[in-house]
């Protein structure tokens, strides 16, 4: 997509409305620059399925601990790696955490009708039948948290992207443990779990919780997961702690975590948040919920604003519910996902449509064609402006360089950036910034992140770092990651630095990205200097 494409700020011309829909392939291994993160469960975790879902789009897989054991998302995990290997499409792996999430536990498993104007008591006694009249819950200080007037919402919509299995209550009374609610619509509960979301109302537990760690410490080291979702983040010292924790876990100290934004709380602290996350989840399901509809798209907009400005990575949910029964989106959601992308989105993620829903495969290769769309005439030009005149002056080093070469690339219409990123610890806040800080001023070709692997031994055996960094490309909007031969060092003489080239531009050319006659703008480090310049191929 180059600079000369139509603008949504210039007049639209009808005839290019009424043109099919190209083939759209930045690289062949994505449809779009804007990245897909699924939710992998029931209807889509054989190796058939996850190989449709990486071919159609899909980037990061994710593993949703509300629900299932660590036995279950380890077969789904091995066959995602199957699929990866048949089908050579890279994928990243993040881990949902539980957090303090609040449920209705419902044993027999029967359904539970509720008729608007009647009432309901929800109790910490869990050893009740779950009943039309009660409803057990896994949290014994609702009653201390909730008073007469406030909102409570139940159900299983996070898990089957349809809002009829859902019902609103008003709490009428709190007497000991229990609180007594009128309930306000119909809705017939289903299944063994609800999920509980008491609006606007701050819930005493832990965002990291003693199962979320068990969990990480097993599964997600054995896994080295790529990404840690924190949900209900509500303070940056969350951010921290989770930090921390992780730190502790051998390889997952390399592991970035993402702040999952769904209560009037983690708004509220939401820069301090950004600060201290690697990126941004806007978990618009719970948001919608603690927020008056009306204003859940300013905050979205707001959001992912900052998001870019910081140059971190910000993922929208809850975007084409209705795809979990149909295959085709509704008019509105459609629109919806093309107004994320040309809000800023870096990702689009994709749960009950892809956990549960009837057309993953389908539902992934409709939203990228939506994102491609989009990008076509996303105003790259204003939104640079904008970057340069936040970032102000004077730049720093880096800065300089990645505004430079997305310049240069859109002047000479190059049809790719290549940067060369090194691995490791330190290079995670230095070198390996370079391929993120490109991404952040939005070029309108893709930017593929060279990452050069640093060899490590315990005199015993070799091993290289660097997997991490590619994979973590992978959620980053225009980003795409390539590994290097571990024998290329980052920072070298200029000979090595050419035959590293060579091979990023063959790459290039066999994912179709890169022609005859085409210019390219590369940056890379010679010694101690940061350089940009610009090829042009031969045949």
């Amino acid at each position: 997509m180059h600079s000369s494409h139509l603008l949504l700020e210039e007049p639209i011309r009808m005839a290019s409305i009424l043109e099919p829909s190209k083939a759209v392939s930045i690289l062949s291994f994505f449809p779009a620059m804007t990245k897909i993160v699924g939710t992998l469960g029931p209807k889509s975790r054989s190796v058939d399925v996850i190989s449709g879902c990486l071919k159609a789009g899909m980037s990061v897989a994710r593993f949703d601990f509300s629900w299932g054991n660590t036995e279950y998302h380890q077969e789904t995990l091995e066959n995602l790696k199957a699929a990866v290997k048949t089908t050579k499409k890279l994928c990243a792996v993040m881990l949902d955490t539980v957090g303090p999430e609040l449920q209705v536990v419902n044993k027999s498993e029967k359904a539970i009708s509720l008729k608007a104007d009647g009432s309901v008591v929800l109790t910490p006694d869990c050893g009740q039948e779950a009943t039309s009249q009660v409803l057990p819950i896994n949290f014994d200080g609702l009653a201390k948290s909730v008073k007469k007037g406030d909102t409570i919402f139940i159900g299983q919509y996070l898990f089957t992207g349809s809002e009829t299995t859902s019902v609103w209550l008003e709490v009428s009374e709190v007497k000991g443990n229990d609180v007594t609610c009128v309930i306000k619509n119909t809705a017939t509960l289903a299944g063994s779990l609800f999920t509980l979301h008491a609006s606007q109302i701050r819930i005493e537990l832990p965002t990291l919780s003693d199962k979320d760690k068990e969990v990480i410490s097993s599964w997600g080291v054995q896994n080295k997961i790529d990404f840690l979702s924190l949900s209900y983040t509500r303070h940056a010292e969350d951010v921290r702690q989770a930090r921390e924790y992780l730190s502790k876990l051998g390889d997952l100290s390399q592991t970035q975590i993402f702040a999952k934004i769904e209560n009037i709380e983690g708004l509220t602290h939401f820069d301090e948040i950004l600060q201290a996350a690697d990126g941004i989840i806007l978990s618009r399901g719970n948001l919608g919920i603690d927020l008056p509809p009306e204003k859940v798209f300013l905050f979205q907009k707001a959001a992912l604003y900052k998001c870019n400005m910081a140059g971190k990575p910000a993922v929208v949910t809850r975007v084409v519910d209705s795809m979990t029964d149909n295959l085709r989106p509704t008019r509105a959601e459609a629109t919806d996902v093309a107004n994320a992308v040309l809000d800023g989105s870096d990702a689009i993620l994709l749960g009950a449509e892809t956990l549960r829903g009837l057309y993953p495969v389908e539902t992934i290769s409709i939203v990228g064609k939506i994102c491609a769309e989009a990008e076509k005439v996303f105003n790259q030009d204003l939104y640079f402006k904008k970057t340069v005149k936040c970032v102000g002056e004077p730049m720093t080093h880096l800065e300089s360089i990645a505004s430079s070469a997305v310049r240069a690339a859109i002047k000479v219409k190059a049809s790719v950036i290549i940067c060369f990123t090194s691995s490791g610890r330190a290079a995670r806040y230095s070198s390996f910034s370079v391929g993120r800080l490109i991404a952040k001023y939005r070029p309108t070709m893709p930017v593929l992140s060279v990452v050069i692997p640093r060899l490590k031994t315990n005199q015993l055996k070799w091993s290289f770092s660097g997997a991490f960094e590619a994979r973590q490309s992978l959620i980053v909007r225009g980003l795409f990651p390539m590994l290097a031969d571990p024998r290329h060092p980052a920072e070298s003489t200029n000979a090595t630095n050419e035959s590293v080239l060579k091979v990023a531009l063959d790459h290039g050319k066999a994912s179709g990205v890169i022609k005859s006659h085409d210019r390219v703008v590369v940056c890379q480090k010679v010694g101690d200097a940061s350089v940009v310049k610009i090829i042009e191929l031969e045949d």
